[in-house]
């Protein structure tokens, strides 16, 4: 896929163009559904399918006090795109010169300049240009003006209810790693750099990967979960059935920050300095603070027996 990041320099490849924005946070089912259309319709009007995002959350921007936590960092986002077989995104830093963008300038710049779009894609609720003044309306106006068609696409449900980032985020904090599963169409993960920490895993019997704080994507709320491992810095990445811990440790209490850390089963492996990604495929318990070493240890090796069993003979 494509990345493009300044609209001076869109390669001809990409245009004439189909074309969807959004912020795509996770890559969910329902943008998938919006995504399919897209490269379904250029495929049949023999287009290039596009996408545009932004680079943050406009609401970072625009109001950062009501600003959710991404489910997804930009290069996990990127990647997930690519995945579903976008040709190219073009990537929009979002800062106050955009965001005072009229509806006018932003079809202009991006739509007809840039992209030479013959087929736009949106939502029914899509708002666009300075305070969100811009509607699917206004995008129809300016189409008919410009040379280009609007689709609307209508929302996917689940269990009854739109798929959206802001229901994935709420299943994540209850913990329900399956229900976000459904919406995302793929298990929630995080994504990051294995650092050292107290070694206390390893002081108990079950040594762990701990991710650095500074972590991709959104992990669920404090618990024990059975899920597995990648090792994005080895060769061919292999991935690892696995019991993960997510919270602060509050046997122990010196753990200030949100964790999460990942023991592989059955494998003693150096993990210091690799990238990895930790996939939640079931929640095993909450986040209980033992009353010793003796108890935790215990518990410890009846949530590594419970992964196995959840995670099945692959474990």
């Amino acid at each position: 896929m494509i990345v493009v990041d300044d609209l001076s320099h869109v390669p001809e490849g990409i245009r004439p163009s189909a074309v969807t924005i959004g912020k795509f946070d996770g890559v969910h089912a329902g943008h998938r559904a919006v995504l399919a259309e897209l490269i379904g319709a250029a495929e049949r009007r023999s287009l290039v399918p596009v996408v545009v995002t932004f680079d943050r959350n406009p609401l970072a921007v625009l109001r950062p006090e009501l600003c959710p936590e991404n489910l997804v960092s930009l290069p996990q986002k990127l990647e997930l795109l690519g995945e579903v077989g976008v040709a190219a995104t073009v990537v929009l830093e979002f800062d106050r010169r955009l965001a005072d963008w009229t509806p006018e300038e932003f079809v202009q710049k991006v739509l007809v300049d840039a992209l030479q779009a013959r087929l736009v894609l949106v939502g029914a609720d899509f708002r666009f240009g300075a305070k969100g003044a811009g509607t699917v309306e206004t995008l129809r106006e300016l189409g008919a003006r410009s040379g280009f068609e609007v689709q609307v696409v209508g929302d996917v449900l689940a269990d009854g209810a739109r798929a959206s980032s802001s229901r994935i985020r709420a299943l994540l904090d209850q913990g329900n790693v399956e229900g976000a599963t459904e919406l995302l169409g793929r298990a929630p993960c995080v994504r990051g750099e294995v650092v050292h920490g107290l070694r206390r895993g390893r002081e108990l019997g079950y040594p762990t990967a701990n991710l650095a704080a500074e972590s991709e994507g959104l992990a669920p709320g404090d618990g024990v979960y059975a899920g597995w491992l990648t090792d994005r810095s080895a060769p061919g990445r292999p991935r690892y059935p696995a019991a993960i811990s997510v919270g602060t440790n509050p046997t122990f209490g010196d753990v200030a920050l949100k964790q999460v850390e990942a023991y592989v089963l059955d494998e003693d492996l150096d993990l210091y300095g690799h990238t990895v990604e930790v996939e939640f495929q079931h929640r095993l318990r909450g986040m209980v603070a033992y009353a010793g070493v003796g108890p935790l240890i215990e518990q410890m090796g009846l949530d590594v027996a419970q992964a196995r069993a959840v995670l099945g003979p692959q474990a």
